[in-house]
């Protein structure tokens, strides 16, 4: 199939590697994006992917949490421009949409966008009047809730407000998780775990990495029996990378996340957490995925 310039953009933004490789790799997975950056991948083309698409959108994460800290939610509210973004009305009505949706605990995106805001107003109908009060379409995109009824919930948004992380923590006192809830809160906002340990990274994903370890040692003349031990000991890095309880504390590189909890008390866990950056798919990890710091 015939490639566009605009799928090897796509791709090059996506990956940072060479124009030529890139429309290379296209064709050779037909114009697949992920099949074309696991082809970057096992070729050394692209150190790694990108976990979820960008989309041009502008405007702003935002959250709110319940005053007995308990439950909290974070939410994408979209504009048009950043401009626009950056409006004081713009920034009070997504704030309105946080609080609306909390006290709402939505179970789908339809009936948060059902929502009903301080003035009587649906989210939705509030986002059709924002529309035209201020001169663009607005978009109240996407929310995720997080509960903590056994510990706390911390928010973080990041500076500019296009990032933000909500976590849980239990097993000590709310100031205790407050305070290690925004460390840990801000250490997923820079490091962006896949998930809390282990068990949250699929079995289709750790093979995928060590086919790709496989034939990067291939390319490079290793010796078949010592592919397997250097492609385990590259799985092990990519763990530690990318699971929040196993990576180096941004704080404290001589740290884990887990020595961090530890340190906390012999109960502190987190028992979830959730990492939204606008334009992406949301990441979240549910209660279920817990660590004990024992």
């Amino acid at each position: 199939m015939a490639i566009t310039a605009e799928q090897v953009k796509r791709l090059r933004d996506r990956t940072g590697a060479g124009m030529a490789d890139c429309k290379k790799a296209l064709e050779e997975a037909d114009g697949d994006d992920d099949r074309a950056i696991e082809f970057l991948r096992k070729r050394g083309a692209a150190s790694a992917a990108k976990r979820s698409d960008r989309v041009a959108k502008e405007g702003v994460i935002t959250s709110a949490v319940s005053e007995d800290k308990h439950r909290g939610i974070i939410a994408e509210v979209n504009s048009e421009t950043d401009f626009v973004a950056r409006n004081e009305s713009f920034l009070q009505f997504a704030k309105e949409v946080a609080e609306a949706a909390l006290g709402a605990y939505p179970s789908s995106h339809e009936a948060f966008l059902l929502s009903k805001l301080s003035n009587g107003a649906t989210i939705a109908e509030e986002v059709g009047a924002q529309t035209g009060r201020l001169g663009e379409k607005l978009e109240a995109r996407r929310f995720e809730l997080i509960d903590a009824s056994d510990g706390f919930v911390t928010s973080y948004i990041h500076p500019g407000a296009k990032l933000g992380v909500m976590v849980a923590i239990s097993g000590t006192d709310q100031a205790k998780a407050t305070a290690l809830g925004r460390e840990i809160a801000m250490q997923i906002a820079a490091m962006n775990p896949m998930a809390l340990d282990r068990s949250g990274v699929s079995t289709a994903t750790a093979e995928k990495e060590i086919e790709i370890y496989k034939v990067q040692a291939r390319n490079e003349g290793k010796k078949e029996e010592i592919i397997e031990r250097i492609s385990k000991n590259k799985l092990e890095k990519f763990y530690q990378d990318n699971v929040l309880l196993e990576q180096s504390f941004i704080k404290d590189a001589a740290k884990t996340i887990t020595d961090l909890l530890k340190e906390a008390g012999p109960n502190t866990k987190v028992t979830g957490f959730v990492r939204m950056q606008l334009g992406e798919q949301h990441h979240a990890q549910p209660a279920e995925a817990e660590q004990t710091a024992a």
